[in-house]
C-alpha cells in the first residue's frame, strides 16, 4: 500500500523513496503513514501476503513461507489462547519484520544490511539476508545467547561483532556502521514494525471475540505496533472492537513500566533479566508506546525471573514445547490478572533456541 514516512521526533516526512529508516534531520525514528486501511483483518488471508493491503509498497515481496501462526487453547482456562510465533522458519516473531525489511534494502538497491539485536533478530535478519543474496552484519552483545549466535553461523553468512555492551550499546554501533558504510540499517525501525503488526490482524481474523492480547516487550516494537494497529482500525472503522492489549516486562527490566506508572519520560535501565529477547534498558519505540497507549485501552504489567522460570517448565510439561523465558511472560502475566472471563490470547514470541 502506498505510504509516506514521518518523523516521531521532529515531524519531518518523506516520500517512500527515501531510502532510510533514520531521519536525516534528526536522526529520529520514522513511522510508516498510510491515508487509508483496507478491512483485511475481518477474514484470514490464504499467507501472510494476503496482508499486502496492510503493508508498505515493495517490489522485492518473494513470497516465503511467514505468519499465519496457529491458536493453541490453553489447558489453564478455556478463555486462553497461545498464539505461536515460534513456528516462524527461524523460530520466532522477528521474521514477520525481516521479510518487510530485507525487501525494502532490495528496493533501495543495497547489497549489505546491519542490524542490533539480543539474538532472535540476528538471526531472522541474517537467513532473510541470505535469501535475498544480501551480505548482513549484526552487532550483538558478548553475552548473547549462545545457541542463536550458533545458529546464524550455520545458516548465514552473516558477520557477527560482539559488543562490551547491551542491546542499547550494540544499537547505536549499528547506527554508526550504517551511516558509515552506507549499508541499510536494519532491526527495531518502521518497517519491521509494519510486517510484526499482521500478529494483531492475524488474532483478530482467528479469534473475531478477543478482548485482550498479552505481549512481551523489549525494545517495545511489537508491543508498539499493536497499538499502531488498533489506532490505524479505530480511525479507519471506529465501530469496530478493540482488544486490550497488555505489555509485559521484568520485574528487573522495566522502563516502559516505570515511565507509564509515573507518568514520565523513559530512563535507561541495566538490564538484570536472564529473558534475553526482552533484556533492553531504553526501548526505542516505548516514547510512541506511551502516546497511544493515552487514546487506547492499554497497561503494562512485570512478572519476576522465577515466575518466568516456572511457567517455561510448565509450557514444557503440559504441551512438549521449548520456549524461552521472554515467551511465557505473558503467560505468567495472565496467572496475576483477572481475565478468567474473557477470551485472551498471550503472543508466544519464540522458542529457546
Amino acid at each position: 500500500m502506498e505510504y509516506k514516512l514521518r518523523c516521531l521526533t521532529c515531524n519531518k516526512v518523506y516520500e517512500s523513496t527515501y531510502d532510510s529508516q533514520l531521519c536525516d534531520k534528526c536522526h529520529g525514528v520514522l513511522e510508516v503513514e498510510y491515508n487509508f486501511i483496507s478491512e483485511s483483518f475481518i477474514n484470514i488471508p490464504d499467507s501472510f501476503w494476503g496482508y499486502s493491503n496492510i503493508l508498505p509498497d515493495s517490489k522485492s515481496y518473494k513470497k516465503y513461507s511467514v505468519g499465519l501462526t496457529k491458536l493453541l487453547r490453553s489447558n489453564l482456562n478455556e478463555n486462553l489462547f497461545f498464539k505461536l510465533e515460534f513456528q516462524n522458519p527461524t523460530g520466532s516473531f522477528k521474521d514477520r519484520g525481516s521479510v518487510i525489511e530485507l525487501a525494502k534494502a532490495n528496493d533501495y538497491g543495497y547489497k549489505r544490511v546491519v542490524c542490533a539485536s539480543t539474538g532472535n533478530m540476528a538471526y531472522s535478519i541474517a537467513y532473510y539476508a541470505k535469501l535475498y543474496g544480501i551480505k548482513a552484519t549484526v552487532y550483538v552483545s558478548k553475552d548473547a545467547n549462545k545457541d542463536k549466535l550458533y545458529n546464524i553461523g550455520k545458516t548465514s553468512n552473516a558477520t557477527i561483532v560482539k559488543v562490551n555492551g547491551d542491546f542499547t550499546a550494540a544499537q547505536k554501533l549499528a547506527e554508526k556502521h550504517a551511516f558509515r558504510k552506507r549499508e541499510f540499517l536494519t532491526g527495531d525501525y518502521c518497517y519491521r514494525k509494519e510486517g510484526q503488526k499482521t500478529i494483531i490482524y492475524e488474532i483478530l481474523a482467528q479469534l473475531r471475540n478477543t478482548r485482550n492480547i498479552i505481549v512481551p516487550i523489549g525494545n517495545a516494537t511489537l508491543f508498539s505496533g499493536m497499538l499502531k494497529s488498533l489506532k490505524e482500525i479505530k480511525d479507519n472503522y471506529p465501530k469496530t472492537h478493540l482488544p486490550k492489549i497488555i505489555g509485559v516486562q521484568s520485574a528487573v527490566c522495566k522502563p516502559l513500566y516505570e515511565a507509564y506508572k509515573k507518568e514520565s519520560i523513559i530512563r535507561y535501565e541495566k538490564p538484570k533479566t536472564k529473558a534475553d529477547a526482552i533484556a533492553v534498558g531504553y526501548p526505542t519505540f516505548g516514547p510512541q508506546a506511551l502516546k497511544y497507549m493515552k487514546d487506547l485501552d492499554s497497561t503494562i504489567v512485570t512478572v519476576t525471573e522465577t515466575e518466568m522460570k516456572n511457567e517455561q517448565k510448565r509450557f514444557y510439561d503440559n504441551y512438549g514445547l521449548i520456549v524461552e523465558l521472554a515467551s511465557v511472560a505473558p503467560v505468567a502475566a495472565y496467572k496475576k490478572l483477572k481475565l478468567q472471563n474473557s477470551e485472551t490470547v498471550a503472543v508466544i514470541t519464540g522458542k529457546n533456541v
